[in-house]
């Protein structure tokens, strides 16, 4: 069976590899299973605009959100993550899984400029699987943008 991800990387016609690493339970985890660095292990956070108003926030593994930055870059005072229900609703995928290929609609993409000009591996939709694609060919295909919209963690 064709992961949902993968098929839609495919239509989008993006060279990428499909991942399958089983069990992880951080971002660190997750990236020595696939064998990359955390920073090229990007978070995909659904962040909430408006009621039924979503974008895709692409973050490194070892960066987090800037909410100044975002919110000065959507030109809104308030922003928020919506609950794992109101996120699978929105995307058709569970937390932890969620990716911007294959999602239930597609939302806008803004990805994190610090993956420009690199490979990076998301979600895929799926529990212990990952998608490789270079972020200067995915992020286009996706009609999305790139801006500095992360702080470094710690």
């Amino acid at each position: 069976m064709t992961n949902p991800a993968e098929a839609a990387a495919t239509s989008l016609g993006l060279s990428h590899s499909l991942l399958r690493h089983g069990p992880v339970s951080s971002v660190a985890e997750a990236a020595e299973a696939q064998g990359v660095e955390v920073r090229d292990l990007v978070k995909t956070l659904v962040v909430r605009r408006a009621d039924d108003d979503y974008v895709f926030v692409l973050v490194p593994g070892d960066r987090s959100i800037s909410w100044p930055k975002l919110r000065a870059l959507l030109g809104v005072n308030r922003l928020s993550m919506p609950d794992a229900a109101t996120a699978k609703a929105a995307t058709g995928y569970e937390r932890g899984t969620i990716t911007p290929f294959g999602s239930a609609r597609a939302w806008p993409v803004i990805a994190d400029s610090r993956t420009r000009g690199r490979v990076i591996n998301l979600g895929a939709g799926e529990r212990g699987v990952g998608l490789q694609v270079a972020a200067d060919e995915a992020v286009p295909a996706l009609g999305g943008t790139f801006a500095d919209v992360t702080d470094q963690v710690g």
